[in-house]
């Protein structure tokens, strides 16, 4: 018996290889605290002086820190310093007709990023019909359809352009506004009263955010953005819609509610963890301004827990007039970024915020076009209250590159 105990722990020892190294800024060299180690299992943390120990035979094995780009630890590595690379995101939207390998928005895109500071591209993997911008080998969405408008037709050299140009990249997933998956599993979409299928303005179909089959079908496309190389996922629409009257499989309390955003997330981070990818979550501007969940499941302090960054939609336009002592929110476009986050400091480190900024022509006030100076207004607001960056969001991807010009006075 004794023999046999030794045995299985000789075994179970063998199974195991222990790695220690410290992490440090590469910048700076100062130690890194509270990075994360993890293979598909396990997971570690890094010390006040950047020190770690993991004993797992699984490789590569992920380093993530906030505000840092993710660090692999290969077969091949055997340095005992690990140098993580700063960065500050500063992202343009690629939308999801623009995906292709020969698209012209994204030859702009990478010619702002030549020659300015933007660094990251954000690309729709899957938008709010359920399609996806590239094959994936999820066949339970393919069997729905959402193969059919593939936009790009060679994802491994679209990633390898943007790769090796040094591009921080983020996939958007729609989450639970989804024509496709509401239509082919009625029983899981959201329904009005009568039990008919509900739609919202834009005429779309929406999952059930209860419904753990729904949580399920979004994260297996975000394990395929994961799997062909993404550095982040960024879950849109992930909440209930801001709408009264729904039928849902649970009673909509906004504990309930709050409860299966997190839900999500948990699971997400779970599926998630082997590709070392960072989680960020899209909310609405006004989450910054409200305790309770606005009847869409969203709070700050539920949300930060589950995520690497959260992403208020601040766009100025959003705010109902009135807000911030402003008859027109959108004529202060730093005011509006700027006290925001600011009021949310409480609840999450402002390095962990990275925030959706507004590219587009005010729809809601005076109709003021946003152009040069209201784009780096929003901009400077990050700055000042230090954020992880921003990403900015254009519904035509289309984007002025003197825009993005560094103001030397900042």
């Amino acid at each position: 018996m004794k023999i046999l105990l030794l045995t299985t722990l000789l075994l179970q020892s063998m199974l195991f290889a222990s790695f220690s190294a410290n992490i440090i800024d590469a910048v700076t060299l100062a130690p890194i605290k509270g990075a994360t180690i993890n293979d598909s299992v396990l997971s570690v943390t890094s010390d006040i002086n950047g020190s770690f120990s993991i004993n797992s035979l699984e490789k590569p094995l992920h380093v993530k820190a906030c505000g840092y780009r993710p660090y692999k630890i290969t077969d091949e590595s055997s340095d005992k310093v690990l140098k993580l690379e700063p960065l500050v995101v500063k992202a343009l939207y690629l939308s999801f007709w623009h995906t292709s390998n020969q698209s012209p928005k994204l030859r702009d895109i990478l010619k702002i990023i030549d020659e300015t500071e933007v660094n990251t591209v954000v690309v729709d993997v899957k938008n709010e019909y359920g399609h996806t911008s590239f094959k994936t080998s999820f066949e339970q969405a393919n069997s729905y359809g959402a193969d059919k408008s593939i936009i790009n037709r060679n994802i491994k050299e679209f990633m390898s352009l943007l790769k090796a140009k040094n591009i921080y990249t983020i996939a958007r997933i729609v989450t639970f506004k989804d024509e496709l998956q509401a239509t082919n599993n009625v029983d899981y979409a959201i329904k009005n009263k009568d039990g008919s299928l509900w739609r919202n303005k834009d005429n779309m179909a929406w999952v059930d955010p209860f419904d753990v089959r729904a949580h399920n079908y979004a994260i297996s496309i975000a394990q395929e953005a994961a799997k062909v190389g993404f550095d982040e996922i960024n879950f849109d629409y992930i909440r209930f819609p801001a709408k009264e009257g729904l039928h849902f499989s649970k009673e909509s309390t906004q504990e309930n509610r709050v409860k299966a955003i997190s839900d999500f997330l948990i699971l997400a981070q779970k599926r998630l963890k082997k590709y070392g990818v960072f989680i960020s979550a899209d909310t609405y501007g006004n989450i910054c301004w409200t305790k309770d969940d606005n009847n869409i499941g969203q709070t700050i302090s539920s949300m930060e827990p589950h995520v690497d960054y959260l992403a208020p939609m601040l766009y100025p336009s959003g705010f109902v007039s009135g807000s911030f002592l402003f008859k027109n929110p959108s004529n202060h476009p730093h005011a509006v970024i700027y006290r925001s986050i600011k009021n949310i400091e409480d609840r999450i480190d402002s390095k962990r915020v990275r925030p959706w900024l507004q590219y587009f022509k005010d729809y809601a006030h005076e109709r003021r076009h946003y152009r040069e100076f209201e784009v780096k207004e929003q901009i400077r607001a990050t700055q000042e209250i230090n954020t992880n960056g921003w990403m900015m969001w254009s519904p035509s991807s289309r984007y002025h590159m003197e825009y993005f010009i560094k103001d030397k006075s900042l």
